[in-house]
């Protein structure tokens, strides 16, 4: 009887390992015509042509804004997808107004300067020029007396340190001077702030991005000025030059504007109620074409779905995409999608976003806890013959955090790209669709498409 049931559990076991073998060889043969498909038959470069050139630059509340909806809608619909809806919400709408002139003066010569209003910023009212003071960073600024302030515009310049080989670290260092200058500025009676653009190369295109203010301090116009401005500013400041700064800025905010975010569904055979979101957002800054922040988002997600019903692949669970209207400037489609998802009585059981840029993929980063770490770790072999390889706890997305308030467990998947080259164009004229490369772009669509698959078999 004891060998009976030894050679029981062997066969049991046998049986069991030559199962997960199986499908562990089908999840290998999927995959490989995920990549298949995105890499010879893919759409994404065409579609992602289309937004930046077709439509443009996307600020939420603009006429461009507005036909990338009609764009986005329009494209989910051809794909033939189960469901492709509107949600409505409500946006802020600033405008830059007239282009905006700069320059320094200094001993009599005038020097032209590449600025770009920050979003959100006042404006000058007219020519605005004092005398430049020049912070090495906030703390600086903050340690200032008034005396040294009051009446002055102030210049901080604190690069990104080129040091640390994850950018969005070095990103995120520097975040506070765009965030908090004008505020910090306007204490000590400031009459503008102007800012070191917030990318890693020496070049003349200025980045612009989201600014604040506090109601109980006077708003200043804040701006930024291209890295290689302020490296001139620096070594005019180095020689002890006389420094006059002269800017015009035509700023202008408007009413909250109506806008949506755009979803399509793959409804799930088995849980429909069960829900994995994944997109990025649909709205860019107007400076160049939002190719990378967030064009490559928008169609690595597109394209995943399209991928998986091309391949005739039946989900588990509803696999919704959804294009985000407003990341930039109030994350109010992140917002808005939380709630209303939660109003309708659904599960979300996971999210992904894709919002680092269309580069070559290196794997996903999971905000979650220990255990859900460990399952998208398990993952990792799924992957290795398509050289991904970061596969650990970290962020997820702006679009998606929100989820985290009302379905506290989710976890939310970040798609990793390759970050070297992300901030050359962050926010900058030069995001345009000629700076994404094909193959990267269509490989990212395939890691994600893959990971989409494997989270509704497993998770």
């Amino acid at each position: 009887m004891r060998f009976m049931n030894r050679l029981v559990g062997i066969l049991f076991a046998v049986i069991a390992t030559n199962g997960v073998g199986f499908a562990q060889q089908q999840d290998s043969i999927f995959l490989r015509k995920i990549y298949d498909e995105a890499l010879s038959r893919g759409k994404a470069y065409e579609d992602l042509r289309s937004l930046c050139k077709d439509v443009g630059a996307r600020l939420s509340g603009s006429s461009q804004a507005e036909m990338a909806v009609e764009w986005g809608k329009a494209r989910l619909e051809a794909y033939g997808f189960d469901t492709v809806y509107l949600q409505e919400i409500k946006v802020p709408h600033w405008e830059r107004g007239t282009k905006e002139s700069a320059w320094i003066k200094s001993n009599k010569e005038l020097i032209p300067v590449k600025i770009l209003a920050l979003g959100g910023s006042v404006s000058t009212q007219g020519t605005r020029k004092a005398e430049l003071v020049v912070f090495k960073n906030l703390d600086a600024l903050r340690a200032a007396n008034k005396s040294q302030v009051a009446g002055k515009i102030v210049f901080i310049n604190q690069p990104m340190d080129e040091k640390m080989i994850n950018t969005f670290k070095a990103y995120g260092a520097c975040y506070a001077i765009r965030g908090e200058g004008a505020i910090e500025a306007a204490k000590l009676g400031a009459v503008g702030v102007v800012i070191r653009s917030l990318g890693l190369p020496s070049d003349d295109h200025p980045h612009t991005g989201s600014m604040h203010y506090d109601e109980k301090v006077a708003k200043i116009p804040a701006a930024a000025i291209s890295t290689e401005d302020a490296n001139r500013i620096q070594k005019m400041v180095d020689q002890k030059l006389p420094i006059e700064f002269i800017f015009e800025m035509d700023c202008r905010n408007y009413p909250d504007a109506t806008s949506y975010n755009v979803i399509a569904e793959i409804t799930g055979s088995e849980k429909p109620n069960e829900i994995i979101t994944f997109g990025g957002h649909l709205d860019s800054w107007d400076a160049g074409e939002g190719a990378h922040d967030d064009g490559a988002g928008i169609v690595h997600c597109m394209e995943a779905l399209r991928i998986l019903k091309v391949l005739n692949y039946k989900p588990k669970h509803t696999l919704r995409v959804v294009f985000f209207m407003n990341e930039e400037n109030g994350n109010r489609g992140g917002m808005s999608y939380a709630t209303w998802t939660k109003a309708r009585g659904e599960t979300q059981i996971a999210a992904l976003e894709s919002d680092r840029g269309g580069f070559v993929p290196r794997g996903f980063a999971c905000d979650g806890s220990d255990q859900q770490v460990r399952f998208l770790q398990s993952l990792e072999k799924h992957f290795k013959p398509y050289e991904l390889h970061v596969f650990e706890k970290g962020y997820g997305g702006v679009d998606i955090g929100p989820l985290k308030s009302e379905f506290p467990s989710i976890p939310l998947f970040g798609f990793v790209p390759d970050s070297q080259r992300y901030f050359d164009f962050h926010h900058a004229e030069s995001d345009v669709f000629e700076a994404v490369n094909k193959r990267e772009l269509e490989l990212g669509c395939a890691a994600i498409s893959s990971m989409i698959y494997l989270l509704d078999l497993y998770f």
